[in-house]
């Protein structure tokens, strides 16, 4: 695991689409085509936004998956990560191979099952993510659940989930924030050929320490993203600024 440190959100935003659209390109030379994973929320404004700049790539070639979603929200509701993607990366795109989107409206046993089959016969190159501030990584709250290999879970959201997404303004109320999601198990994340994880902020500052100080434990599940073999996390000042010194820091 890298750890990349800028000074700005633009900045790390920057680095982080940069590495992942060179990444895409590299996965269609090699193969013909390119399997993705997209993050939504905050940390991953300015890295969708990277990769959108890269004229050369043929999306035509580019499947995309979903990381996570909330159980019965609409998607017209503002919190909406299908609506977020729509807007933020489909509707911009151009003409994808495909892209699969987690319809948390539908019944979530026969959603799960229809994705589990779908990324199943898709090996992933790379995979877009963040750290939330209780340390989860998709919304595989703490403690996660580091065995379970089917690829999409129906997952309980712990309070200090749904007070993020609270306080991040995405629901009036936190009675409104969903208590239950389909979320990518951390295992399918794993299998992820080169995973990209923007943290910025300093509310997340915590998470990041915890999370690449500490030893891997399910009690801060993105502790994880040590064991992997390609793993870049990208912060800001503010998301990096309580690392010890010992940490190694690009």
């Amino acid at each position: 695991m890298k750890i990349y440190n800028r000074k700005s959100p633009t900045e790390m935003g920057k680095l982080a689409g940069d590495h992942a659209a060179e990444a895409i390109l590299e996965a269609i030379k090699e193969n013909g085509e390119a399997n993705i994973i997209l993050a939504t929320g905050t940390s991953q404004f300015e890295t969708i936004e990277t990769i959108l700049t890269y004229k050369e790539i043929d999306w035509s070639k580019v499947t995309m998956f979903h990381l996570d979603e909330y159980l019965d929200l609409p998607i017209t509701h503002p919190a909406s990560f299908r609506k977020y993607l729509k807007e933020r990366f489909l509707d911009k795109v151009g003409q994808l191979k495909a892209y699969h989107l987690i319809d948390g409206e539908k019944d979530p046993i026969e959603e799960t099952s229809r994705l589990n089959e779908l990324i199943s016969k898709s090996p992933i190159d790379v995979a877009m993510v963040g750290i939330g501030e209780n340390g989860h990584l998709a919304f595989n709250d703490p403690p996660a659940d580091f065995d379970i290999e089917t690829p999409y879970l129906v997952v309980d959201l712990d309070v200090a989930c749904r007070q993020q997404q609270f306080g991040e303004g995405w629901f009036p109320t936190l009675e409104d924030v969903p208590t239950k999601a389909i979320s990518m198990s951390i295992q399918q994340i794993m299998k992820s050929k080169k995973i990209i994880c923007s943290v910025p902020d300093e509310r997340k500052a915590k998470a990041v320490k915890a999370c690449l100080e500490n030893e891997v434990s399910p009690e801060y599940p993105a502790s994880i993203l040590q064991n992997h073999p390609d793993c870049g996390v990208y912060l800001d000042e503010a998301a990096a600024s309580l690392l010890d010194a010992s940490v190694t820091v690009n």
